[in-house]
């Protein structure tokens, strides 16, 4: 006798085999949002943290201010840090970069906050996440 379809049984036994599948794939796809956050976040962090050390270097062992942070790092400047059109130093940065995880990018000295993204100290040139949230039990600001 010739079968022409499939019995019940052998496709309950393909559902279920496609049912373990999903179940074994689908978690590793919903971390990789969270995973490429905080591989962008540390890619901001390295990028800035060497342009500002670049910036210290080129303006006489001085910090850019808190107050013009973000004009000091992207456009010209003279080396007094004055921005200036047609200064020798910078820009350093196209623009400040988002935080991946508050996805804002004002910088601040204020304390860690969800709806913050860097945290910076002009005297001691220290720049951080200041989301205030953690990763796989790390700390952003510890980054």
């Amino acid at each position: 006798m010739r079968r022409l379809a499939f019995t019940l049984v052998e496709l309950l036994i393909v559902v279920v085999i496609l049912g373990i599948l999903a179940a074994v794939v689908i978690p590793q796809f919903s971390d990789a949002g969270t995973d490429t956050k905080l591989s962008s976040l540390g890619t901001n962090l390295a990028t800035i943290r060497g342009q500002i050390e670049l910036y210290k270097l080129q303006h006489n062992g001085a910090y850019p201010a808190l107050a013009t942070f973000a004009n000091q790092m992207t456009q010209k400047t003279d080396a007094d840090g004055t921005v200036n059109a047609g200064g020798k130093y910078g820009p350093y940065l196209q623009r400040v970069p988002n935080n991946p995880f508050s996805n804002t990018n004002d910088v601040t000295v204020d304390a860690p906050a969800s709806n913050k993204a860097w945290y910076y100290n002009a005297a001691t040139g220290e720049f951080r996440a200041n989301d205030g949230g953690t990763t796989n039990g790390v700390a952003h600001a510890s980054m």
